[in-house]
């Protein structure tokens, strides 16, 4: 866990970022919790000038640094859990890239037998929360090639299109979790457990899937943090982000620009820089246009 003093025009500006990813709380000083990609940020009610926030989970120190720089590696606390709970043949699945502006939202469901387990633990999945973005890509080629998986990539301007037709970022990633789980279901319907990194209830998971031609899986489990306890989970937590960062590769390779995460001011200045070079139409295709940074983009007057 990671935790941050901020003032109140800080708390204020972070407190509506993650807006669209809170989640239910019953805490007695918690002013809000959110979840975002498995960090869970929890804003507590304060009386003092100094208001605090935590960041806890996989990539609670990457998502704390887009508000405070200064933040080192050693004060990041770690309550990833000793041992997986279900180490059973399984199907699993996570995604990755919801809250960055300019980057693309990706899911994967993976299959893993119970034989693959020493494999995983080998390659260090097992601690997927302390995974760098260096190691991931060092073995993600070889968890693409060992372990069954359905991947599915929503690039943005797909993602702008989709939120056209009333779709919100639960009900993309709930079917787009499905599809993924389905693709590897169809295949293995002999499967016991199916495991979702959960992001919402199962009751409103299951009310976004009101497609009558797509098919369902069913009898999933949620589980918060699931990556700590069904390995399914964490080598698709970790597939997911070795794609997503060579989703950016191929963006910075094209644009010749280097691609920020996230949806930080960073993020702003990079968008500013890019329509000035390629127009607000080319920036349409590779932004999330109903994030608050597109208001704040779009607003600024272009040199």
């Amino acid at each position: 866990m990671i935790s941050i003093k901020v003032d109140e025009i800080k708390y204020t500006q972070i407190k509506q970022h993650y807006s669209p990813y809170y989640v239910e709380s019953n805490g007695e000083y918690v002013d809000f919790v959110a979840r975002k990609e498995g960090v869970i940020i929890t804003g507590f009610l304060s009386k003092k000038q100094h208001k605090t926030i935590t960041f806890d989970g996989a990539n609670s120190l990457t998502e704390a640094t887009l508000w405070d720089s200064e933040i080192k590696e050693e004060n990041k606390k770690t309550t990833t859990k000793e041992d997986w709970v279900d180490l059973s043949t399984q199907i699993g699945s996570d995604e990755v890239g919801v809250g960055d502006f300019v980057l693309p939202m990706i899911v994967v469901a993976s299959y893993v037998k119970a034989s693959d387990i020493a494999l995983l633990k080998k390659l260090g999945v097992h601690d997927s929360k302390k995974l760098t973005d260096e190691k991931i890509l060092s073995i993600g080629e070889e968890l693409i090639k060992s372990i069954e998986h359905s991947k599915l990539t929503l690039s943005n301007d797909k993602y702008n299109e989709m939120y056209q037709r009333n779709e919100n970022i639960n009900s993309l990633k709930a079917k787009m979790h499905n599809r993924a789980l389905y693709n590897m279901y169809s295949k293995h319907p002999e499967t016991v457990g199916v495991y979702v990194d959960q992001f919402v209830s199962k009751t409103k998971y299951y009310e976004y899937l009101n497609d009558e031609n797509e098919p369902q899986v069913k009898e999933v489990a949620f589980k918060t943090k699931g990556e700590s306890y069904f390995p399914s989970v964490a080598v698709s937590s970790v597939i997911a982000r070795y794609a997503f960062l060579k989703e950016k590769e191929k963006l910075e390779e094209k644009y010749h620009m280097t691609f920020p995460f996230g949806a930080s001011t960073k993020v702003n200045k990079f968008a500013k820089k890019f329509i000035n070079k390629f127009g607000i139409d080319e920036f349409n295709k590779i932004a999330k246009k109903n994030f608050a940074n597109y208001r704040e983009v779009v607003s600024i007057k272009l040199i």
